[in-house]
């Protein structure tokens, strides 16, 4: 177990393969508004760790510097609220039924990772990673993709979801590189319980912001459960997983390891709504997974 908490590549292997799971458990929470949603999931995920932040803050006097603090707040205002709510709303655009289309910010994401990773942190660009990084992208592309065209034909609000699933791409992409510059001098959990409750506080915000309030008390036990299923899964447990394999990985390392989330959501859309995968699909994820092995070795090297 000990080996496997210092794998950081594998770490955010688990991680990404938490988050393919995603789609299919907020299925029932599409009656919601999208900032509803990410309210609730983050409150809850703040309540079950708010007890080990109090201990982390008063008992073992943990703190944060200034630069760490500033990027924890970025973190939850870009990933924690502005990139959830795209990507859910992004889904709710086709109903959940498009996985194709919102999954295409997979192939962005990591353009914008890399790029905040070499301005914020100084990581250098090898030419071996280029290409494995370049061939993993591509492989990715055709796994979800797999004659090279995006299906803009699966649901009325598509388009919309594609341009929803960029800004999220560009959300999540640039908090990678905050979120290592925030966890390489602090305690993950610590920086996770800080972004669940930041993030609490400015989707509440957003609640009144966009007029929802409404919804709040319409929430039913069965929604809260299913929240709580979200938490303890592909939310606050995926999160904590993932810093804690983000302290020990380099962004551009990271960012590529996080394909296997497309990879899997895939093999997910066939599984669940019997969407077998072609040739191409096939031999893509093949290349897909021996890229991103070559990519995790570059970061075990470092």
């Amino acid at each position: 177990m000990k080996k496997i908490l210092n794998n950081g590549p594998l770490l955010i292997v688990i991680a990404a393969s938490l988050w393919a799971f995603d789609g299919i458990i907020r299925r029932s929470l599409y009656i919601l508004p999208p900032v509803v949603i990410v309210f609730f999931e983050h409150l809850v995920g703040a309540l079950i760790l708010l007890p080990f932040f109090f201990k982390d803050l008063f008992i073992k006097k943990i703190k944060l510097g200034r630069k760490e603090f500033l990027a924890i707040i970025f973190v939850s205002l870009l990933s924690g609220l502005l990139g959830t709510l795209w990507f859910t709303t992004a889904l709710l655009q086709t109903q959940f039924i498009s996985f194709s289309v919102v999954y295409l910010l997979q192939k962005l994401q990591p353009i914008f990772a890399v790029a905040a990773g070499a301005i914020l942190l100084k990581e250098k660009i090898t030419r071996k990673y280029l290409v494995y990084a370049g061939l993993a992208v591509v492989s990715a592309y055709f796994v979800t993709f797999p004659t090279g065209r995006v299906n803009f034909s699966t649901g009325t609000g598509t388009l919309a979801a594609a341009l929803f699933a960029v800004g999220a791409a560009f959300a999540w992409g640039t908090s990678t590189a905050f979120s290592r510059l925030a966890l390489i001098k602090s305690d993950d959990r610590f920086v996770t319980a800080i972004r669940f409750i930041l993030t609490t506080v400015m989707a509440g915000a957003a609640v009144f912001i966009f007029n929802s309030q409404s919804v709040l008390p319409t929430v039913t036990l069965s929604q809260l459960a299913r929240f709580l299923l979200i938490a303890v899964s592909t939310g606050m447990v995926a999160i904590l997983i993932y810093y804690h394999g983000l302290r020990k990985t380099e962004v551009k390392v990271s960012t590529i390891l996080e394909l296997i989330y497309p990879l899997l959501a895939v093999v997910i859309d066939m599984v669940v709504y019997k969407s077998f995968l072609t040739p191409t699909q096939i031999i893509a994820a093949i290349a897909l997974l021996f890229y991103i092995f070559k990519i995790s070795r570059l970061n075990a090297k470092k």
